[in-house]
């Protein structure tokens, strides 16, 4: 296995030379290492069924079956289909996933703390996913944006990014609304996160799903969101994968916060991707942090 590192305060280890399905546990402890540390790892030139595919992923962790059903492979829950492309005649998957900045199950109690990406069919064209590390996000923060996340809680939430379906034809979008809200209420996690391995500080926080920061009206929250994301969302802090064929790509949801390229109209997508539970606390407190700092050394 080898393994190309990037450069310090980079994201991204590449692993080359390896066969997925056949790694072992000491390999997979190295892998899960190199996602706390670099956020994100690609491994190249692979080749893989759905049962192999599911197979490497259950060795990282457990699978998440989605909470939405519309998104299942037919044949494999865990498995959450991206496509545009029917499958036997019938509608596969959703379609235009992901197109905005967010982390994935930022709505949840619990959210999700590794995606796992294996395109199956990629676009000619455009063939990017584009993340930002929240963590170095955090220390680049001004004083004065670091006033309005420190010590506070943000509320996110999932209801705006519900892709209607077949059976809300006839309803009213209110009811749509209301009905899936009570699917998915609205969660509070800190906005400043500390990584239960690294004990790194992460700003948690995504245009996709944070829709507020606790204490706040409306119309402050509106103000000061759009300030904190047009920092986040700048230039500089924007890390582009341009995909190949073969690519499967594991990063880290407690720090990167990710958004999908556009499939230009009439070309072709489809993308697997599988959410895992590394076993950890999504995030842990600082106390804790301190207490286990303090714990002597065996």
């Amino acid at each position: 296995m080898k393994i190309n590192r990037p450069p310090s305060e980079c994201i991204g280890a590449e692993i080359l030379d390896v066969d997925v399905v056949s790694v072992m546990e000491a390999e997979i402890n190295i892998i899960k290492q190199l996602v706390y540390d670099y956020k994100l790892v690609v491994f190249r030139d692979q080749n893989l069924n759905e049962d192999q595919y599911l197979e490497f992923a259950r060795k990282i962790g457990t699978p998440q079956i989605y909470p939405q059903d519309n998104y299942h492979h037919p044949d494999y829950p865990e498995i959450f289909v991206s496509s545009n492309v029917p499958k036997d005649g019938k509608k596969f998957g959703v379609r235009g996933t992901g197109r905005y900045w967010h982390t994935d199950c930022a709505f949840l109690a619990e959210p999700l703390p590794f995606t796992m990406l294996y395109p199956q069919v990629l676009p000619s064209s455009i063939r990017e996913t584009y993340y930002i590390d929240m963590q170095q996000v955090y220390k680049k923060l001004p004083s004065k944006l670091r006033s309005y996340v420190d010590e506070k809680y943000l509320v996110h939430e999932a209801k705006w990014r519900y892709k209607v379906q077949e059976w809300d034809i006839d309803r009213a979008v209110i009811d749509i609304m209301n009905d899936f809200e009570k699917k998915f209420p609205p969660v509070k996690h800190p906005a400043i996160i500390t990584h239960p391995v690294t004990h790194e500080k992460i700003l948690y926080m995504n245009q996709g799903f944070t829709t507020g920061i606790v204490g706040l009206n409306y119309e402050t929250n509106q103000e000061l969101l759009q300030e904190l994301f047009s920092f986040i969302e700048c230039e500089e802090h924007i890390h582009t994968h341009v995909w190949k064929d073969g690519d499967i790509l594991l990063w880290e949801n407690r720090t990167l916060n990710h958004k999908a390229s556009i499939v230009p109209e009439g070309e072709k997508s489809v993308s697997y991707r599988i959410g895992l539970y590394d076993g950890l606390p999504f995030y842990v407190s600082s106390k804790r942090v301190k207490e286990q700092s303090e714990m002597p050394t065996k």
